[in-house]
């Protein structure tokens, strides 16, 4: 199994920098066994059935984008120097992994200042990262971070485009409870509440996990036999409650449909040791690709994805390489936006 294999032609127009507006009026491409249907997201209620179950990623996304300056006194006088931080997650004991460009720029050490009310100290270098201890915790942390820091956007967008004030509530979910994301649950940002209202309206059930989303869901994958790839880790829980509910949906013969993949890959996770739902909590690196059995998942709601990335490998795991393709040659040729801004699909074994 090549990574040229989930690899495709995307024209660069087809990357949406910005979300539909209101949040539902995102186009919806729904694969259904061989057929595909255009529709619009405020319809998703019109392919799903009482007693389905949407499985959503509460998850909150963290201002994680910094950017700072580190003074230094030497012979020369004091200089200064302009640093850019990445929050990648954080560590035990109050610390957080980070991205610091450039690097070389500070020394062990050293505090680098974001705002008044906010700096760190650079505690360790490790494997072209730092490792910062901030001056404040808990909810002074939370309160300084976001008057200083700035919505994490993807590569492919943050490369073309600022965040601004739009980008704090677009790249939010309407849900979003639990702090600790730096990457937004993406499929999730179609919902609104009157999308929400009509699906409950309609029977359909909702159950919310939690799944902290790393930058690390953007790192390319560089093998080229992609089964020797392996996937950064990320904190994520099923409750109890979670788990039952689920379990509850299975045994009455309804859907278990996950909102994107990281909802996905966290109860195929929680399901693994046994084949059940169970209750789960830790650090997830599952990888799914074609020939994984699906425990829990009956279907898939989720966005277009990158070429030879890992959300490649795990669609087309659900649905087949080659019906991939021809979903994803559908969506290209129609138009449809891609990736975390873009468009949405329904995808239905």
């Amino acid at each position: 199994m090549q990574l040229s294999d989930f690899d495709f032609d995307l024209p660069e127009d087809r990357i949406a920098l910005r979300p539909s507006q209101p949040r539902s009026a995102a186009r919806l491409l729904v694969a259904q066994g061989d057929r595909i249907t255009d529709a619009v997201v405020r319809d998703l209620g019109d392919w799903l059935r009482p007693g389905d179950r949407l499985v959503l990623n509460d998850t909150r996304v963290i201002p994680a984008r910094l950017s700072g300056s580190r003074r230094r006194t030497g012979p020369e006088g004091e200089t200064e120097a302009r640093i850019e931080v990445t929050l990648l997650e954080p560590r035990p004991g109050g610390g957080w992994a980070a991205l610091l460009k450039p690097l070389k720029k500070v020394r062990e050490g050293e505090v680098i200042r974001f705002s008044p009310a906010l700096s760190a100290v650079l505690s360790a270098k490790e494997d072209g990262q730092g490792v910062l201890s901030f001056d404040v915790t808990g909810t002074d942390f939370d309160t300084a971070l976001a008057e200083a820091g700035a919505m994490p956007l993807p590569p492919y967008i943050a490369a073309r485009r600022p965040a601004d004030a739009r980008d704090r509530d677009d790249y939010q979910t309407v849900w979003a409870d639990r702090s600790g994301a730096v990457a937004a649950p993406t499929a999730s940002l179609h919902f609104d509440q009157p999308l929400l209202d009509r699906l409950a309206a309609r029977g359909v059930d909702f159950t919310y996990v939690t799944l902290h989303v790393g930058a690390g869901t953007f790192l390319p994958v560089k093998v080229d036999d992609v089964t020797t790839h392996k996937m950064h880790a990320e904190w994520g829980e099923v409750t109890p409650t979670a788990a039952a509910e689920i379990a509850a949906t299975r045994a009455a013969g309804g859907r278990v449909i996950p909102v994107g993949t990281t909802a996905l890959r966290l109860i195929e996770t929680a399901a693994r040791d046994s084949g059940a739902i169970a209750p789960w909590q830790g650090e997830t690196d599952i990888f799914i690709y074609p020939g994984f059995r699906f425990n829990v998942t009956d279907a898939l709601m989720t966005n277009f994805h990158l070429p030879k990335s890992t959300l490649m490998m795990l669609v087309s795991a659900l649905m087949g390489p080659a019906r991939i393709r021809a979903i994803y040659d559908h969506a290209i040729g129609a138009e449809y936006r891609f990736f975390s801004y873009g468009d949405a699909s329904l995808l239905i074994p």
